[in-house]
């Protein structure tokens, strides 16, 4: 108890939910409520009868004891209060490690993905799916990738979820500079930029690529692609998206009267590029949906993990349990030790 005191006197103290505090300030009008209220009660007894026949019913009236339990039960509030604002005492630093891995999406923005036999349309529904998988992600910096014809890196590795996130929801087919589908140049594009060979010798093993696309591919060579990264010890996740049967586009998106082009799910070459990767996985969705949140919960929080940062923290010791006890006992005091009456004896 004299170092809990001694470490108040040196302003070790804190609370980690301080506004709790402000309810001290109603405690004083409880208080008087309370006071009035009994003393009401007192003045209706005298106006019903005779004050020493009631006493001899009821018991005898201790009027002391009307200020003790005021203070007795204010005072338990009061202590419970503080325990609920969490005081907190003898501030210590400590390292704390963040441990994750590297995530990155490569995500197909061509034409193709804005066939609508997924609602709203493949592109919109995938952005939703690496959106949620977002709010599950703890120490891992994850990155994002478009692709078409060309391929842009539109958000680097990153712990910045908010960065993430606006760089997600700007995706379009006019994030990169060609229309098409060249998967292997995406793979190896991404290979370069975002995971280049000179950080092989940290991170391998603690990487993963995850492509979300409806698998149509100009013979960019996808597979040899996925097998080089998988050589730097990239592991890669396919995710197919859109129907077997095909889903009709416009060619121009800026006019409706168009020709119309069909887009179906070529699953075969995601298939083939998650094989060629150890502990590659590869997901058909087609029309359907898919969690990725628990993809990642089951799949890549599990994984190895390495040190991704590390940084100093103040830890400090709860104290709440003493002020809760001793507000606990407050209350038992006043409902148990200083009844208002004390019963004569017959």
């Amino acid at each position: 108890m004299n170092e809990l005191f001694s470490s108040w006197l040196r302003g070790e103290w804190r609370f980690a939910n301080p506004q709790w505090l402000l309810v001290l300030w109603g405690l004083p009008v409880l208080g008087a409520i309370m006071i009035a209220s009994l003393y009401r009660s007192f003045r209706i007894e005298r106006r019903l009868g005779d004050t020493n026949i009631i006493d001899s019913n009821l018991g005898q009236r201790r009027s002391w004891n009307t200020w003790a339990r005021v203070i007795a039960l204010t005072m338990g509030l009061g202590l419970i209060t503080i325990s609920i604002a969490r005081p907190q005492s003898n501030p210590e630093e400590i390292e704390v490690e963040s441990k994750g891995r590297d995530i990155v999406f490569l995500l197909d923005v061509s034409r193709s993905m804005l066939a609508n036999d997924v609602a709203p349309n493949r592109l919109e529904r995938s952005k939703l799916w690496i959106n949620d998988l977002t709010s599950e992600l703890r120490g891992d910096r994850v990155g994002l990738v478009a692709y078409a014809g060309s391929s842009s890196v539109v958000c680097p590795l990153t712990t910045d979820r908010m960065f993430f996130r606006l760089a997600l929801d700007e995706l379009s087919p006019q994030s990169v500079l060609m229309g098409g589908t060249n998967i292997g140049d995406a793979i190896r594009r991404t290979m370069e930029l975002v995971f280049p060979e000179s950080s092989d010798e940290f991170a391998s093993g603690y990487r993963d690529l995850i492509i979300i696309s409806d698998g149509e591919d100009q013979e960019s060579l996808p597979v040899a692609a996925a097998r080089q990264a998988s050589e730097r010890g990239v592991r890669i996740i396919t995710i197919g998206i859109g129907s077997d049967k095909g889903a009709v586009i416009n060619a121009d998106r800026n006019n409706p009267r168009s020709d119309q082009v069909r887009s179906r799910l070529e699953s075969e070459t995601l298939r083939d590029i998650a094989s060629v990767s150890p502990g590659g996985v590869y997901l058909e969705v087609g029309t359907g949906t898919i969690d990725l949140a628990q993809i990642y919960n089951e799949l890549i929080s599990t994984a190895d993990q390495r040190t991704m940062d590390t940084a100093s923290t103040m830890r400090y010791t709860e104290q709440y349990p003493f002020f809760l006890a001793a507000g606990l006992i407050f209350i038992l005091i006043d409902q148990l030790v200083l009844p208002t009456r004390t019963r004569r004896a017959v």
